[in-house]
């Protein structure tokens, strides 16, 4: 059982990594943010979704950044300017000791164990963006940190899409699924867990290999599922009009779905983690996350290895000595 947190949460927002605007949009959800500050955000997607949100539903209560780092010291203030965020840091560990939890916005998965390690060993709970990882050995690393009690929570935010909705409450309709498809832009180390975790919540536990008939540029990952699904994810470096596209079918129909209500999902998906930080409970157990990590190291295993098909039980969650980190 985590430590429950009540009263108002401060959180430290870190890191920023190219392709990614998260500092921004996902402290203005807990802080509200000065439009003309925002506008001058270099994603311009930002303030264009957030402006469509009315101001007294934009934030999630009880919870506010109150400190932000980023990897090129010029970004700080502009983010904290924007977001409403008192505090700059020169380094990410001062936020120690001043904050309740940390989120660790970037989506680079084979940097994460360097940017969570201060934080894990201080005993702070961390949200991390996803994926959580892109190798074993840092699948390992986290899942000793959290088998010696740590409090760490890592998703994308398509698992909470509310145009999937429909689909992870039931697929009666459409009989037994037996193919999926879900289609990202960029790449399948940064962007595939996003046409992934899409999915994994419909069709539920149960990945059993992944082949990457692909490449660096566009990934075309063939899945198979022990419910007697194949699920196919394609991940296209300039595929933007192809992101968040869902498609299933079955014995008895078919469906599409197409993400498009960004604002909704972030919000949702940092609402979990509040929920996590106040009740202790994990929203989703973190075998999930094991799983689908070992699906994206396997996509890239594969392809690495003359797209050859990779079970996933050939990935190893945890070390043979039982060492932590």
């Amino acid at each position: 059982m985590v430590k429950k947190l009540d009263g108002d949460i401060r959180l430290a927002m870190l890191g920023m990594v190219d392709g990614n605007g998260h500092p921004y949009s996902w402290s203005a959800i807990f802080n509200g943010y000065d439009p003309d500050e925002m506008s001058r955000c270099p994603y311009p997607g930002i303030p264009a979704y957030l402006g469509k949100e009315p101001k007294e539903s934009l934030r999630i209560p009880g919870a506010r950044v109150t400190h932000v780092w980023t990897d090129d010291p010029a970004d700080s203030p502009r983010v904290a300017r924007a977001s409403l965020i008192p505090h700059v840091v020169r380094r990410p560990e001062e936020v120690i000791g001043e904050v309740d939890a940390v989120i660790v916005g970037t989506d680079k998965g084979g940097e994460h164990v360097a940017r969570c390690r201060p934080f894990v060993e201080a005993g702070l709970p961390v949200f991390v963006d996803k994926p959580l990882v892109d190798n074993e050995e840092d699948l390992k690393t986290f899942t000793g940190w959290i088998n010696g009690g740590a409090a760490i929570l890592s998703s994308s935010a398509m698992r909470y899409a509310k145009e999937f909705l429909p689909w992870r409450l039931s697929t009666h309709e459409l009989g037994a699924v037996r193919f999926a498809c879900a289609t990202t832009s960029k790449s399948w180390e940064r962007y595939g867990i996003h046409a992934l975790e899409g999915v994994y919540p419909i069709l539920g536990t149960g990945f059993l290999s992944a082949r990457n008939a692909g490449t660096v540029e566009r990934a075309v990952v063939h899945c198979r599922h022990r419910a007697g699904a194949d699920v196919v994810i394609a991940a296209s470096a300039d595929m933007l009009g192809g992101f968040g596209a869902l498609q299933l079918c079955g014995t008895a129909g078919h469906a599409e779905a197409f993400f498009s209500d960004t604002f909704f999902a972030f919000k949702a998906q940092l609402a979990a983690f509040i929920g996590f930080l106040r009740t202790g409970e994990l929203p989703f157990p973190f075998s999930e996350t094991q799983e689908l990590m070992k699906v994206i190291i396997a996509g890239i295993r594969s392809r690495e290895e003359g797209h050859r098909e990779v079970l996933l039980d050939e990935i190893a969650c945890e070390r043979a000595d039982g060492r932590q980190s």
